[in-house]
Formats: C-alpha cells, structure tokens, sequence
C-alpha cells in the first residue's frame, strides 16, 4: 500500500479527515486539483459544535484567535425592521456561534494537518479508480499531464456537490434545483448596525417574496459576505427572477408575474451547485441592491471578490460502497441557510475518521464501517430537508419545528445531534433526561486532580484522545471496582481506551487504581444525571457510545465487542 487512506478534495470536509486520522497515527494522503487555496469566503459560519469538534482535536485556539462572535440576526421587511434573533446557548455550552471565512479555515486545518508532516498533493486530480478485497487502485493526474497510481487500504470523497468519487461508484443523488441564481460579493459598508449582526432584508410583493438581502459579518472593520439575488443582466436563466424598482410584482425576464421563491428542479445527473466562474458581478450591481433593501443608506467599497452561485438540495443514496466512502457534499448539499452545510460536513469526517483507524489497525469489528452510514446519513436527510423548508418559509414559519426557541437554537448549532439507533451505539436508558448513548457528550467544569492546583473542564482531559472511558461514583466504595472495570476494557480495546474516575467531591478514591478526578462543583454530576456506580464512554468524534448504570463488566464489554473485533 502506498498509504492507508487516500483523500480527494482539500476543502475542509477533506482536511479534517486527513487531521483526524493523522492525529490517530494513521497514514493518509490528500490530493486537491486545485493548485492553490481559493480566496473566497463561501462557507462562513462557524457552529459551536465545530468548534467542540476542534477543541478535541486540539485546534480550536487557531479558530478563536481569528473569527468573530455572531451575536445573531437582524431582521427587515419592505424597509421596515421586524426584530432581531439573538443567537444564546445555555451558559454550559463552551463556545458561542462564530464566523470565519471559508479560507481561514482551510488554513487553520492545513497548518495543523503540517504539524504530522503530512501536506496537500496539489493540481492532482482522481480520474477513476477501482477497488477490490485488500485495497483500492486510484489513478490519478497532474496538471503536466502526469499520470500515476496510488494503491491505499481506504479512499474518502469528499470532493464536492461534483464528486468523481461519487459518479464512480454509480450513488445516485437524487433532489432538485431553486430556480434562482445569487450573487455572492465580500465587500465592507459604512452603516453603524450593531457589529455582530447578519442582516436579513426581505421585500414582499403581492404575498411573494421578490427581492432578498442576506450580510453575513465577516473579520474586520464593517467587512460582510453579502448574498443577493442576480440581476437580469447577469442571469443566463430564460424565467429570471427580478422586482423591477417601482414594480409591485415580482417578474422574470418574459415580464411574467411570478409566485415566489424556491421551487424547480434541475435535469437528472446535472448538479446545478455553487460558485460560478466567467460572470462576476461588479460593486455597482451589489450597491444597486443595497440602494433597495439596506436598513440604513450605504455605500459598499473594497470589494474583495465577487461571483454568481445556484443552489440545489441533493442527498447520495449511501454514503459508501465498500473501501470507498463520500463526506461533505458529495454526500449531501443544500441552501445555505443556517451555515449547516461545511459544520455537518465535518462532522462526517469526524464519524468516518475514527472508525477508518480502527480498521487500518485491524482492531475495528467487522461491521463498523457499516455504521458511518447508519449514523451520518440520516442527520444528512434531516438537514437537507430542513435548510429546503428553511429557505423556503423563513424557520419562524416552519410548521416542522417544535414550539421552545431554546430547542431549535441548540439544534441550529448542532448540538443536539444523535445516533439513538446506530448498530454500534449501547442501549438507551429508560427515563433518563440526561445525555445517553448516542448523544453528544457535554462540557462541564470544576473537575480537580491531586496535583493540579487549578479546575479543569471537562474537554481539557478529552482533548487530543481517543477512546475514553469515565467512571462515576458519589459514594466511597464505588471505586473499589473500577480498576477490574478498566482492566477488562483496556482488553477488550485492544488498550484503546483511556479511563478516568470522576468522584463525588469528598468521596475516597479508595482502591480506585486509575487518575482519578474530582468533581468539586458538581457540574459533572448535574451535566450527566450521573447517579451511584456509572459508566461513561465517550468517542473520538465526542458523542456518547454507552452508557451503563450501575457500572457492569458484562454490558461495558458487550458493547465494547461491537465497536472493537477480536
């Protein structure tokens, strides 16, 4: 094997499942037929889950030194402003809504991925491969017209909405096309709305949604990605969408009267999906839109880059075939609404990542590759239809939502992302009104050692491990059983599992035998409804893969067995 995982696509779906199973000490390539990192910021939003995702990985300060904090959106209708979302999260979660052009992500990833020596194979290009028993046999080109073969154990595509990878396989990819085609535009204005703030300006004619403003706040002074939509003389679309100025009806380029926006498909087999090249909009058609629908008047300036995109909302019927497997979006892509694509799209790659390094190992069970499918594809329908009806009705008027706006901000972040019924994840606990298997494992704080003259958070002893297991106990003795408990899983593992005890404040560690952890404030407890003798495993992509109360050699093993082979 010239290497165990070969990547295609250096966006940052790619880079962090070349980090991940870098950082798992697996070897890996990545190619990109690009010859350089693009300037653009396309996927700004940063959720609070990925910056979780990156705190495990140990790489988040990179990301926080250079974003901005979202403190929400500002709504306006027909000039008139209607409100504004703010974007808060319960004081436990560790880190707020962030935003961070696409390309400062794609550094930070690339910088940390160089820390293992491992760097992008640029102006490389997959044209096909094949695959067999052992590996998979992909052939590829440079831009010289260089032509070779790399023979690797597994191979990821995560090589975007045109996926040679996924066209290879023969996935279909079935959805539809919005008819309408954007502009995209980084540019800086001089109005004085609050900094932090998107900005969402909508104009209503006749009941239908005509014209469309979106400011997305990016690093620097009154700097926004702005979205909006094209202009006659741009579109190459013969019904083209366009609220004439002084017009009360929306009308396409016929002269038409139109019904709203959202609907149409595109034919079967063309992916009709992001940025354009040829057509760039100059400043004069953003200020055009902004004369329309700014809140404030302005005028836009230092225009970094510009461009048109289409949007479509389409779903891989699976997310694998054998060696091969699809992340980002060549598995899944849809509106832009919410910044949920490039954050599901990690997390994918977060899923994938760990199990392929158990397989690498050859400690992995035979069926756990299955479950990155069972797991990663469900959330990818959930979030296609959703961000579909989002961009559709506006998420106040989705009927699919459920009635507590705490709810629907926890999920906009993606934390309330879950695999209750993966293959690989224990059984759920009747009742239980905290985290279970399955569930994301939450941060909490006040956790002390013997040494360290300091609290920790919860994150700080997960941070950079694989596997770990934390067993809880709120009354002296419990731990008496605790070193059997984490002697059996380090076999069954294959020593694969690091393992903590968390202890009640004031509880005696007794004949514990592992680093033991206080919980001083009682936030662990409180955070996990840990009650008596419990055992915790939480992942490397930080969900929960059991639960087991009371602590039990025989059910921790019986699920360990279904993660890890013989």
């Amino acid at each position: 094997m010239d290497t165990d995982v070969l990547i295609v696509g250096a966006g940052p779906v790619g880079l962090t499942a070349a980090a991940e199973l870098r950082r798992h000490r697996i070897r890996c390539r990545i190619v990109d037929r690009l010859a350089k990192r693009l300037p653009y910021a396309k996927a700004v939003g940063i959720q609070p889950r990925t910056l979780e995702l990156w705190d495990r990985m140990g790489l988040v300060r990179a990301a926080l030194d250079t974003a901005v904090l979202m403190r929400g959106q500002l709504l306006y209708v027909n000039g008139e402003e209607q409100g504004r979302i703010d974007l808060e999260l319960p004081a436990e979660v560790p880190y707020r809504f962030a935003a961070l052009p696409q390309y400062e992500t794609e550094r930070i990833l690339e910088e940390y991925l160089a820390r293992f020596g491992t760097r992008i194979e640029r102006g490389t290009e997959l044209r096909s491969f094949t695959q067999d028993g052992d590996g998979v046999t992909s052939r590829l080109s440079t831009g010289d017209g260089e032509e070779r073969e790399i023979r690797s154990r597994f191979l990821v595509g995560c090589d975007g909405a045109h996926s040679t990878v996924r066209k290879v396989l023969g996935i279909g990819f079935g959805g539809g096309a919005f008819p309408e085609e954007y502009m995209l535009a980084d540019v800086e204005v001089d109005w004085d709305l609050p900094q932090g703030y998107g900005v969402r300006a909508m104009h209503y004619g006749d009941g239908a949604l005509d014209d469309l403003l979106v400011c997305i706040p990016l690093p620097g002074r009154s700097r926004y990605r702005m979205s909006m939509l094209v202009p006659p003389e741009l579109s190459t679309r013969a019904g083209h969408l366009r609220r004439e100025p002084g017009a009360d009806k929306a009308t396409n380029g016929l002269g038409e009267a139109t019904q709203g926006l959202g609907h149409g498909t595109d034919t079967p087999g063309d992916v009709t999906h992001g940025l354009e090249g040829g057509r760039r909009p100059a400043l004069e058609h953003i200020q055009a839109v902004l004369d329309r629908l700014s809140p404030q008047p302005t005028t836009a300036s230092a225009m970094r880059w510009s461009s048109i995109f289409r949007i479509s909302h389409r779903l891989a019927d699976r997310y694998g075939d054998g060696r091969v497997f699809l992340a980002g979006d060549a598995a899944h892509i849809h509106p832009p609404t919410g910044a949920q694509g490039m954050n599901t799209g990690i997390q994918d790659a977060c899923n994938l990542a760990w199990k392929l390094a158990l397989a690498v190992r050859g400690t992995a069970h035979p069926r756990l590759l299955d479950s990155y499918d069972a797991e990663r594809r469900p959330i990818g329908e959930e979030v296609v239809g959703r961000t579909v009806r989002h961009a559709r009705e506006g998420i106040q008027a989705d009927p699919d939502d459920p009635d507590d706006p705490a709810t629907i901000m926890m999920r906009e972040a993606q934390l309330l992302v879950a695999y209750p019924d993966s293959p690989v994840v224990g059984p759920r606990t009747p009742g239980l009104t905290g985290p279970d298997a399955g569930d994301r494992a939450p941060d909490c704080g006040g956790l002390t050692d013997s040494v360290a003259a300091y609290p920790m958070r919860l994150y700080d002893v997960l941070r950079e491990r694989d596997h770990v297991l934390l067993l809880y106990a709120d009354e002296d003795g419990q731990a008496d059983t605790f070193a059997d408990l984490a002697a059996k899983t380090r076999t069954a593992s294959h020593d694969q599992v690091a393992v903590y005890a968390v202890l009640a404040a004031g509880v005696d560690a007794g004949r514990a035998g592992l680093p033991v952890l206080w919980d001083s404030r009682g936030e662990f407890r409180g955070g996990y409804r840990a009650e008596g003798p419990t055992a915790l495993l939480v992942r490397p992509d930080g969900h929960l893969g059991a639960r087991v109360t009371p602590a039990s050699v025989e059910r921790l093993t019986a699920h360990l067995s279904q993660v890890f082979g013989p």
